[in-house]
C-alpha cells in the first residue's frame, strides 16, 4: 500500500486533498485486503483510486460591463460500479482538478453508504459567484453546461449543487441542458419544487448530519436534549444541522462563514436562524450583520495567522464542522478536547485534517467522518431521482421518514463493519471498510473493465 501510496503522489504530486482521501482509506482498509487476497490480485486499489473519467474545459462568460471572462470548468467519473456516476458541482476560486478528484473519490464511498444505486462523480468551476448578479450567473451557467451536457444524463451522470451551486444556480444548468438536449429529465438533483425537486432535498445534508449524530449519542443513552453545539458555516448545511439540532433540543453558540464567526452564549433560535436564513439565502450579506443585529453576540474576525480557528476553542457538548475541508487542524482538535466536546459530526466534507482525527480516535471520542455522517444530501437526492423516474412527488414526512432510515442503516452498517474487523465504535474504519466493500464487490462482479 505504501507504494500505491507513493505512485500516486509521484504521478499527481500538487493534488494534496486527494492524497489525503485516498491515505485515509488506504489505512483502514488492509484488514479486508487480508482477509481477501482476491482483491489485491485484482488490483482493485489501483483501479479504485483512478478516475474512470476526467473531463476538464474551458467556460467563457461575459460580465455585465460586457467583459470576458474565461473559467475552467471540471468533471471527474470517478466509479460507476453501483450506479451511475453522482456527485454535486462546486464553485469556488479555490476548485482545481485535486480538489474535484477528493471528492469524487469520497463520494463513491459515500454514496455506497445510502443503500441507493449510485455511483460516485464530482465537478465544478473556480467561478466565484459571491457578488454576481443573476445575469452574470446565469450566462456562466449557461456557458459551462454548454460543454457540460456532452457527459452527462440521467442514467450516465447527474449533478447537484455544493458549495456555491444552490437552487438559482441549478436552474439555470438545468434550463440550458433542456435547451441543448430538447428533454425534461432528472439530469439534475436540488431542483426547485415546482418543477421536480423534492421535499426535504435543501434540508437532508444537515438533518441527516444530526440524524447520524443522535444515533452515536444513542449508544451512550443520550440525546441532543440540552447539548451545547459549535457549528462551522452559516450555508445549506450549517442552518439546516442548528434547525434540527434546535428541534432535537440542542443549543447552537455558533455560525461562521469566510470572514469570522459568530459566539451566541444565549444560543441561536429559531428566530435568529430564521435571520441567518435571509442574510445568507436571499441576501447573501456577511455573518457579521447578525452581530450588528443581536448586540450581545460576540463577532471575532478570521486571523488565518493565529494557525488555528477559535471558533473550536469555546466549551461545548458537540461540534458539528459544516464549512469546508481541513478546517480542524491538530490544535483545533486539542481545544475542542480540552473544552469537553465529546462528539464531532462532520457536515462538510474532510473538514479534520489526518492529525486531528487521530487525535478523536485517540481520546475515543464519537466521531462520524463525512462520508457516513453527510450522506443524508446524496441520499434524498437518490430519492429525487426515483421520483422524477416515476413522474411522482412523496409528501415531506415520506422523505423525512425514509431519510432517517438511511441514516439509521448507514449507522448501523459503521458500526457493524468497525465491530467485525476489530475496530469495535470506530466509525471512520467501519465507514471506509462497509463502503469499499460494496463497492469492489460490485467493480469485480463486473469484470477487468
Amino acid at each position: 500500500m505504501n507504494e500505491l501510496m507513493q505512485k500516486i503522489k509521484d504521478r499527481d504530486p500538487a493534488e494534496k486533498e486527494f492524497h489525503q482521501a485516498v491515505y485515509e482509506v488506504l489505512q483502514t482498509v488492509k484488514p479486508v485486503l487480508d482477509r481477501y487476497p482476491q482483491y489485491r490480485q485484482s488490483a482493485v486499489l489501483e483501479r479504485i483510486t483512478e478516475p474512470e473519467r476526467m473531463i476538464m474545459f474551458r467556460v467563457p462568460w461575459m460580465d455585465d460591463q460586457n467583459q470576458v471572462h474565461v473559467n475552467r470548468g471540471f468533471r471527474v467519473e470517478m466509479n460507476s460500479a453501483r450506479g451511475p456516476y453522482k456527485g454535486g458541482l462546486r464553485f469556488h476560486p479555490s476548485v482545481n482538478l485535486g480538489i474535484i478528484k477528493f471528492l469524487a473519490f469520497e463520494q463513491v464511498f459515500k454514496n455506497s453508504l445510502t443503500t441507493l444505486s449510485m455511483g460516485g462523480g464530482k465537478g465544478g468551476s473556480d467561478f466565484n459567484p459571491k457578488g454576481r448578479s443573476d445575469n452574470e450567473v446565469m450566462r456562466f451557467c449557461q456557458s459551462f453546461m454548454a460543454e457540460l451536457f456532452r457527459h452527462i444524463g440521467a442514467n450516465t451522470d447527474i449533478p447537484a449543487g455544493d458549495i456555491g451551486v444552490g437552487a438559482r444556480e441549478i436552474g439555470f444548468l438545468f434550463g440550458m441542458y433542456k435547451k441543448l438536449r430538447n428533454e425534461f429529465t432528472g439530469v439534475l438533483t436540488g431542483k426547485s419544487l415546482n418543477w421536480g425537486g423534492s421535499l426535504i432535498r435543501p434540508e437532508a445534508t444537515g438533518y441527516g448530519n444530526v440524524y447520524f449524530a443522535a444515533e452515536m449519542l444513542a449508544t451512550k443513552n443520550q440525546t441532543f436534549a440540552g447539548k451545547t453545539c459549535l457549528i462551522s458555516g452559516s450555508g445549506n448545511v450549517a442552518q439546516f444541522t442548528a434547525e434540527k439540532a434546535l428541534e432535537l433540543g440542542g443549543r447552537v453558540l455558533t455560525l461562521s462563514d469566510s470572514s469570522g464567526y459568530i459566539l451566541d452564549e444565549q444560543g441561536i433560535d429559531a428566530e435568529k436562524l430564521a435571520f441567518v436564513k435571509t442574510l445568507k439565502n436571499i441576501r447573501r450579506g456577511r455573518i457579521r450583520e447578525y452581530a450588528e443585529k443581536y448586540p450581545n453576540t460576540i463577532y471575532t474576525e478570521r486571523d488565518p495567522s493565529l494557525g488555528f480557528n477559535p471558533l473550536w476553542n469555546h466549551k461545548a457538548d458537540c461540534a458539528l464542522p459544516c464549512a469546508t475541508e481541513n478546517e480542524i487542524n491538530r490544535q483545533d482538535a486539542e481545544n475542542l478536547v480540552r473544552n469537553g466536546v465529546s462528539l464531532i459530526s462532520e457536515g462538510a466534507n474532510m473538514p479534520s485534517t489526518p492529525e486531528a482525527i487521530d487525535l478523536f480516535l485517540d481520546h475515543r471520542l464519537l466521531y462520524a467522518p463525512s462520508k457516513a455522517a453527510n450522506a443524508g444530501g446524496v441520499a434524498v437526492s437518490g430519492l429525487e431521482m426515483a421520483q422524477n423516474s416515476m413522474r411522482i412527488n412523496w409528501p415531506r414526512e415520506e422523505v423525512d421518514g425514509r431519510l432517517k432510515i438511511i441514516m439509521k442503516f448507514i449507522h448501523k452498517t459503521c458500526l457493524d463493519a468497525a465491530a467485525e474487523y476489530g475496530e469495535p465504535g470506530n466509525y471512520l474504519a467501519g465507514a471506509n471498510i462497509a463502503g469499499f466493500v460494496k463497492v469492489v464487490d460490485a467493480m469485480l462482479d463486473q469484470g477487468l473493465v
